[in-house]
């Protein structure tokens, strides 16, 4: 049995969550790949809303295994956080809740160090969400990490002082004055540490492809989005591991050929939260009315998101790094009300027209080239099937499955999970 992989195709908010959610009742076993609580997966059911930091978004199926993989970073205190928040909804994830060994953890100091980075950069921030990720995905690079596995060992909190020891000396060199209360910090690290530990440790990679021998169905999921990826997104405004296919190998131990579908989601239009180039970002009333309909504040920062017309060029780079093989189009609900639409379907890149994306899409080198489509004003969100979806939107939609060559499967129109329209 193959892996399906679930990824997102911009700068991350496309809706994972939801889609993770709707696909999980076809799947054995849910799997988080990247990222740690920089993430904000939102899921909304039964008339509750819920946030998901680290966690798999399959959670809440009664059957499904939920795996946090390797390639993930774990901070003990905002993990602890969601599980209480779990409990709070009687969730049961004593069983289904499983922790690589080798996923890395993100220690207090690792959260100090990121702010006195991005504080020293003054006007140059690249928009961190501050919570430790970079720094710990530097000492898993530099072989310094902790390891979710180490608190098995005797000897893990004598790692954990000497890490947070050479991290104190670190934060000298930055020349900003950081607060804290390392006493306090520490005693929030060993709760969550306490609470992390009731749940079952697993050697993941040998979990996972033991489960596909056995016929098991596997969900990847990603974090983010595929312009935030180390490699291939918008550097240096990005985030800090694989966010693309490639990751979700990486990042469980599955090899490449295991990878079947490829699900990429996206927005109708596009978002971006905190710093870094946006082609298509809009600063006039259309803009203001995407983020207002959209609700576009971000699910871990609360910082309002950044929004602009659909970037094709961007698109169809993502779908072609990542391997796409289905579409999956989020908030094609908000768009209902405009007159016209527009879609960005090539760059002016230093006086040449280009399709493809470049190096450095940075504002004064980079202007979006744009085709316009007529709007539509019918009310997507009550809407169950296809049949019922407005001319317009189906031109919309036909225009973008040719421009990709993939299809779109699924039509979001609405946050609730029932607001999904398959095609």
């Amino acid at each position: 049995m193959a892996v399906d992989l679930l990824l997102g195709l911009q700068w991350g908010d496309e809706g994972k969550g939801k889609i993770v959610d709707v696909l999980t009742q076809n799947y054995d076993i849910i799997a988080r790949f990247q990222g740690g609580p920089n993430a904000g997966h939102t899921l909304v059911f039964d008339g509750n809303k819920y946030v998901l930091h680290t966690i798999p978004s399959g959670i809440f199926h009664k059957t499904a295994l939920n795996v946090v993989g390797n390639g993930v970073v774990i901070d003990p205190v905002i993990f602890k956080k969601e599980l209480e928040n779990l409990d709070q909804h009687n969730i049961d994830y004593a069983g289904k809740l499983l922790i690589s060994r080798k996923a890395h953890l993100i220690l207090p100091t690792h959260r100090l160090l990121d702010a006195a980075s991005e504080t020293s950069k003054g006007k140059a921030k690249i928009g961190s969400t501050l919570k430790g990720i970079g720094p710990t995905y530097m000492d898993k690079t530099g072989r310094n990490g902790m390891r979710v596995g180490d608190l098995e060992l005797d000897n893990w909190k004598e790692k954990y002082k000497a890490l947070t020891e050479k991290h104190i000396k670190m934060l000298n060199f930055f020349d900003v004055d950081i607060q804290y209360d390392l006493d306090e910090l520490e005693q929030e690290f060993c709760d969550g540490i306490d609470k992390l530990k009731s749940l079952q440790f697993i050697d993941s990679e040998a979990f996972l492809n033991n489960a596909m021998k056995e016929g098991k169905k596997i969900l990847a999921e990603g974090a983010q989005g595929s312009l935030l990826d180390i490699d291939f997104g918008t550097y240096p405004f990005v985030t800090s591991s694989n966010t693309t296919a490639a990751g979700a190998c990486t990042g469980l131990g599955v090899a490449p050929n295991r990878i079947k579908e490829v699900f990429g989601i996206f927005k109708a239009y596009t978002t971006r939260v905190g710093s870094g180039p946006f082609p298509t970002e809009l600063f006039d009333e259309v803009g203001e009315t995407m983020g207002r309909v959209g609700h576009e504040f971000g699910a871990t920062t609360g910082r309002p998101r950044r929004c602009g017309w659909l970037d094709l060029v961007a698109l169809k780079y993502a779908v072609e790094v990542n391997g796409v093989t289905q579409l999956m189009m989020m908030k094609g609900d908000v768009l209902s009300g405009f007159d016209t639409l527009k879609v960005c379907t090539a760059y002016k890149y230093k006086g040449e027209e280009i399709t493809h994306l470049p190096y450095n899409i940075e504002p004064e080198n980079v202007s979006p080239i744009y085709s316009e489509f007529k709007g539509w004003e019918a009310d997507l969100t009550g809407m169950t099937d296809e049949k019922s979806m407005p001319e317009n939107l189906v031109n919309y939609i036909d225009f973008i499955e040719k421009e990709t060559g993939v299809p779109i499967k699924i039509v979001s129109v609405g946050p609730d999970r029932k607001q999904t329209i398959v095609r």
